[in-house]
């Protein structure tokens, strides 16, 4: 069974940082592209980031290139972001999501996370 359990998110002040970790199993980790999608409350989904299957490539949306970072530790089968100067505008729930083979470029997912909530706030 896939499962992406995401851990992380919290209560943080304006300009603060956190790391989302996204645990994965039940497929082989180094054969797929994993990415970061975010809800805000009463929007739609957002995509963040993406990391091809090797960690080689990465992609990140324009609004959050220089503050957010995606990695992933194909050896603990664990993906990660890495967010700075964080907004009140990033308060959202975060999802990991598997994209369906190795490369990042594709929005197509087929498992998700359940979610983090990273609130933002002073």
């Amino acid at each position: 069974e896939v499962q992406l359990v995401e851990s992380g998110g919290d209560l943080v002040q304006p300009g603060g940082s956190l790391r989302l970790s996204c645990a994965a199993s039940g497929f082989t980790f180094d054969d797929y592209a994993l990415s970061w999608v975010r809800q805000a409350p009463g929007k739609g989904l957002e995509w963040v980031s993406g990391i091809n299957w090797d960690g080689g490539t990465t992609y990140c949306a324009e609004s959050f290139k220089g503050r957010f970072t995606i990695s992933r530790d194909n050896a603990e089968g664990t993906v990660y972001l890495q967010m700075n100067s964080l907004k009140s505008e990033d308060t959202a729930v975060y999802y990991c999501a598997k994209s369906r083979g190795p490369l990042a470029g594709s929005t197509e997912y087929d498992y998700w996370g359940q979610g983090t909530q990273v609130t933002v706030s002073s």
